[in-house]
């Protein structure tokens, strides 16, 4: 078996004449959640529904614990889970009576899908609900039912399409942490994303796929060194931009970049050091800054770095601290 628990080579996927995976290649190791990244439209879902067997590629191969997803796919449905972007439960059956439904659906006996579930609901906090009907369910509980029905069959991969999309910021948090534990208990994960932050706080490594194809990948970090260091960004009055300007380039040597809407202006910084010169040739000639800081940069200005344009998002992912990456 391959050390490459999932491994993608060269996978072209069209649909007529659109080109929705066009030679799309990436491998990783088992017990890492691996993200891919890309704005609504990239071929992430196809990408997915390729590896769930749900899909046959166009050309190019794809194997999941080293099983081709093309010449026996029977075997690689017994590997993994899928939960996509919209939760695929039954709205008049109870919670407990769906991921039962779906355990059976593994090949589980009667007594052993009646205790997955029982386990699974408890992981996920559904324990309460069980025995409701899932459309008395709010959306963040029905997603995390659907991870849950995922789960019943204890899945080697677990294939996370946009899970987090068009749920509240709490349910969101609640997911991640779910996320995170199933990693910690030896599930490899593959998760989709619109959510820059999403990707950066889970994702031990990230692709980036946009308009068919996978254009960078690394760690976040890696990610990050991509686009440059850290930069002293700072606002002031438009009567003070020419002055500025001019003491910013006399600190850093180089022309400082100004965004022409904001007129926000900022300078590459290789230290704190910096911050502080340029705070000290403001004091000087007396400016005071609407906003002045130093940031490193983030996954937002890798995409817009690498694509062009911006990632797309519905609502902003909510902060929290970071954890250590695996």
């Amino acid at each position: 078996m391959t050390d490459k628990i999932v491994d993608v080579d060269n996978v072209v996927r069209t649909f007529g004449e659109v080109r929705a995976l066009d030679g799309v290649s990436l491998s990783f190791e088992p017990g890492i959640i691996y993200g891919l990244l890309g704005p609504n439209g990239a071929g992430k879902t196809t990408l997915i529904r390729v590896l769930a067997t749900l899909l046959k590629p166009t050309s190019g191969s794809a194997s999941v614990a080293g099983i081709d997803v093309v010449s026996d796919p029977d075997a690689v449905r017994t590997r993994i889970g899928l939960a996509g972007q919209f939760a695929a439960v039954d709205a008049y059956q109870t919670g407990r009576e769906n991921v039962e439904m779906v355990g059976r659906l593994y090949n589980l006996s009667k007594a052993e899908a009646k205790r997955r579930t029982e386990e699974v609901l408890e992981r996920i906090d559904l324990v309460d609900a069980a025995d409701r009907q899932v459309k008395t369910y709010s959306g963040g509980m029905r997603r995390r039912l659907d991870l849950a029905a995922s789960m019943v069959g204890r899945p080697e991969v677990l294939f996370l399409d946009e899970p987090t999309t068009g749920i509240d910021p709490r349910s969101r948090l609640d997911i991640w942490s779910l996320i995170e534990e199933l990693v910690e208990a030896g599930t490899t994960i593959l998760l989709t994303t619109q959510y820059l932050d999403e990707a950066d706080q889970l994702a031990a490594r990230i692709g980036v796929i946009d308009r068919g194809q996978m254009i960078a990948e690394g760690t976040a970090d890696e990610l990050k060194d991509m686009v440059g260091g850290s930069v002293v960004q700072l606002t002031v009055q438009e009567p003070d931009r020419a002055t500025v300007a001019d003491l910013l380039r006399s600190v850093s040597g180089d022309e400082p970049s100004i965004d022409q809407p904001t007129g926000r202006m900022s300078i590459p910084a290789s230290s704190a050091d910096t911050l502080l010169a340029v705070a000290r040739k403001l004091e000087e000639a007396s400016i005071t800054p609407d906003d002045i800081g130093m940031r490193k940069p983030t996954l937002d200005d890798v995409f817009l770095s690498i694509t062009g344009h911006a990632a797309e998002s519905e609502e902003a992912t909510p902060k929290r601290p970071a954890r250590s990456r695996r």
